[in-house]
């Protein structure tokens, strides 16, 4: 079943990819005539303004996106598989919130020494957001992992995670009431997520490290799939599960705070995007998932981004506000779902 579908759904994900991302180039809170964008795109025009806006902007914004969408697609379709429960996601388990933790005691802390702007107080740069962000996300990703080898209801995980999340949240907020004014506004600006502020150089840090955890969750599709009968069933085909579990900890970690440091927390792409592949190939089979749902999320969080610019209207919406609002019925449908008896991962 997997396979007939997969012979029309890729082809119509791949032209539905390519229009989107044409189309956050020519859609923004600038309006371009098509003519314009046209000229630029075919290398006719001369005019400055729209070759800067639709190259030094809009481009690296939406490659930006891609990289974003898809990274965190694949982190929540590997949460969802390790934990067995089609709620998990980096945002929902709390692995989101720590990555923003590691920010935040790096920004915050730093400030405390005479830094004020979010990157001014960084000394090392992006790198430092970036390690801070990754520590954040392995540090709750572990924690998550020690209560699930002790609690065997994937419920119980869950709300465990979200418990973790409150908690980060509430170090964080105590990080801000310490902190100058200056420091927690442009911290706060962060959180509402921005994939608008990653230029060029910034690409230059931020690709290597996402497509290294897709090339990483690519290749266990053969693991990932034993891992659905159960972890007595992988071991008994030769899977080890406990390296196993270490690998996808490290690349969930990776990637999240990768995408988080750069763009700051972005929710429901996660755990919305692996059950939209899901449904559209009517299987859990990574071999199809998991490369759909690379696919899923970067035209996902393409259609965000045009939505929150706001065509023509010189405003830009925060891209947690648009997720939200296409993540939020999904999670829905899989709760009613499965109160009908169907596992969507399992399905």
């Amino acid at each position: 079943m997997g396979t007939k579908r997969a012979a029309w759904v890729f082809p119509v994900l791949t032209g539905i990819l390519i229009l989107a991302f044409f189309g956050d180039l020519l859609f923004g809170s600038v309006r371009l005539s098509f003519q314009d964008f046209s000229d630029v795109m075919f290398g006719r025009s001369d005019n400055q303004n729209a070759g800067y806006i639709i190259w030094s902007l809009r481009f690296p914004k939406a490659i930006t996106a891609i990289l974003a969408g898809s990274g965190l697609a694949l982190c929540g379709l590997l949460m969802q598989t390790l934990f067995r429960n089609p709620l998990a996601g980096p945002f929902v388990l709390g692995v989101s919130s720590g990555a923003s933790l590691g920010v935040a005691l790096l920004v915050m802390a730093s400030s405390w020494f005479g830094g004020s702007a979010l990157v001014s107080v960084l000394p090392y740069g992006h790198w430092g957001m970036i390690i801070a962000a990754m520590a954040g996300a392995l540090a709750v990703m572990l924690f998550v992992m020690l209560v699930s080898s002790r609690v065997a209801d994937s419920v119980s995980i869950l709300i465990i995670g979200m418990m973790f999340g409150s908690a980060t949240g509430a170090i964080v907020s105590l990080l801000q009431y310490f902190s100058d004014p200056d420091t927690v506004k442009s911290f706060l600006v962060w959180t509402f997520g921005d994939i608008s502020a990653v230029t060029g150089p910034h690409l230059k840090l931020l690709t290597p490290l996402v497509l290294a955890g897709i090339f990483f969750g690519l290749i266990l599709q053969k693991p990932l799939n034993a891992l659905l009968l159960g972890e007595n069933h992988a071991r008994v085909i030769g899977v080890n599960v406990k390296r196993l579990r270490i690998i996808l900890i490290l690349i969930t970690s990776l990637l999240t705070g990768a995408i988080t440091a750069f763009t700051g927390p972005i929710g429901f792409i996660g755990i919305a995007v692996p059950h939209l592949a899901r449904a559209l190939l009517r299987s859990s089979d990574h071999r199809w998932v998991t490369p759909a749902s690379l696919m899923c999320g970067a035209i996902v969080m393409l259609i965000c981004d045009i939505i929150a610019q706001l065509p023509a209207y010189n405003q830009v919406l925060p891209i947690n506000t648009v997720t939200a609002l296409f993540g939020a019925p999904i999670v829905i449908w899989v709760i009613l779902r499965n109160r009908r008896g169907r596992t969507p991962i399992e399905s």
